[in-house]
């Protein structure tokens, strides 16, 4: 009889940043209940454990940061970062609330002409090109300009802001922890942005980082204040680099996948009417975000196994949305599937904020690709993907277009 080494899954490693298809098929047979000896911690990887653990926020919290090297921190430190993705309830609450006022369904919807002023924009410059390259020169300037426009950030800097980004959230093989140079442009971006936040409180303009300088907020003890400049460059750190990230890698993904599913793409070429779902399907088989970091706080017991309070959990994504026992074929990829529970923009109290904006943003861009080329070759001996902390997707996808 065959014997079979145990699964290793190892988030840092090449096997897994290239293509963890397999790794993650394993983990949701074999061990559904992981835990690496190496990293010391646990993940999950069944969509019912990964959904049950994003409802529940008193078990799994999110107060001890979100990447491995946050969790051996003084969790003091962590809330002085004043990030409302490292927060639990009912802090969290408060400033979701917050935010939230500017991201009603209402305002997301009066931003699409600006959105598609931006995306025409950048696709303009190559209607007549032959050859380029999908992720480089097209979905990662473009979100960075819709969210920095959002927040007030000069025209000189938006793309500034990307590159930051990418700095900071590279990893190389084995890396746990952040480099010197990841750190230096964490800094150099949270300097910035605190810059501009009291800029923006003596200079008001009509911008949502104006409009954070000018709201108040109960913080529990019934009495109304503003936010400091520290809170609000934190909520613009945040709402930049998400803004940035996850767009970039979704439509990066898509032209990968319409490429390998031709049929596919024929659909969206035929009827741009099939988009908004096929958004959600590219979420569902290459979200952007491939894991989210949790700190057990209480005893959790799940089909595969017990999780022991004190140990960091990481809630994959990528292996949840693509498990057979919540979705029929899930490893094909279809346009066409029925919508279900959706987790690929988190779930529970810390889905995405932006989560509307952002299929927006990817329906869109989409629909601009197929109103202008027949089809996009794409290049594979060009792709290269990111080594980035919870971003996977691609930084270089060279096409060829075809009209």
């Amino acid at each position: 009889m065959a014997v079979t080494n145990p699964v290793e899954f190892d988030p840092f490693s090449d096997d897994y940043f290239n293509d963890p298809t397999e790794i993650y098929r394993r983990l949701r047979d074999e061990a559904p209940v992981y835990f690496s000896e190496r990293y010391g911690l646990y993940a999950l990887s069944r969509f019912a454990d990964v959904l049950a653990a994003h409802r529940d926020w008193q078990g799994f919290s999110s107060a001890h940061g979100i990447e491995l090297f946050t969790f051996s921190k003084d969790p003091e430190e962590i809330a002085s970062y004043r990030s409302i993705i490292m927060m639990d309830p009912p802090e969290h609450d408060r400033f979701r609330a917050l935010v939230s006022r500017v991201f009603t369904p209402r305002a997301v919807a009066a931003l699409e002409p600006m959105i598609r002023e931006v995306i025409c924009g950048f696709l303009e410059p190559l209607n007549e090109a032959s050859e380029f390259d999908a992720v480089a020169d097209f979905s990662a300037p473009f979100p960075v300009e819709v969210i920095s426009r959002m927040l007030g950030v000069p025209a000189d800097m938006r793309q500034q802001i990307r590159h930051w980004l990418d700095i900071s959230l590279h990893r190389e093989t084995g890396q746990l922890a952040p480099s010197p140079e990841n750190e230096k442009a964490t800094l150099e971006s949270g300097i910035y942005w605190h810059e501009l936040t009291v800029e923006k409180r003596n200079n008001p303009g009509d911008d949502m980082l104006s409009r954070l300088t000018q709201v108040t907020i109960d913080r529990d003890d019934g009495v109304e204040t503003g936010l400091d400049d520290a809170e609000i460059a934190g909520f613009a750190t945040l709402l930049g680099g998400a803004g940035a990230e996850a767009v970039t890698k979704l439509v990066g993904n898509a032209v990968m996948l319409f490429w390998q599913h031709p049929a596919q793409w024929q659909k969206i070429v035929d009827d741009h009417g099939k988009i908004p779902r096929a958004v959600e399907e590219i979420l569902r088989y290459l979200p952007p975000s491939q894991y989210q970091g949790r700190y057990c706080v209480e005893e959790r017991e799940f089909e595969g196994g017990k999780i022991r309070p004190g140990f960091p959990v990481l809630l994959i994504t990528g292996a949840a949305t693509r498990d057979p026992r919540a979705f029929e074929r899930a490893d094909e990829f279809d346009i066409e599937r029925q919508p279900g529970i959706t987790i690929g923009l988190g779930h529970g109290v810390h889905a995405c904020l932006g989560a509307a904006l952002a299929r927006m943003e990817s329906r869109i861009a989409i629909e601009e690709l197929a109103t202008r080329w027949k089809r996009l070759e794409v290049d594979e001996a060009g792709l290269r993907r990111v080594h980035m902390a919870n971003v996977a997707g691609y930084a270089n996808v060279p096409v060829r277009a075809v009209r």
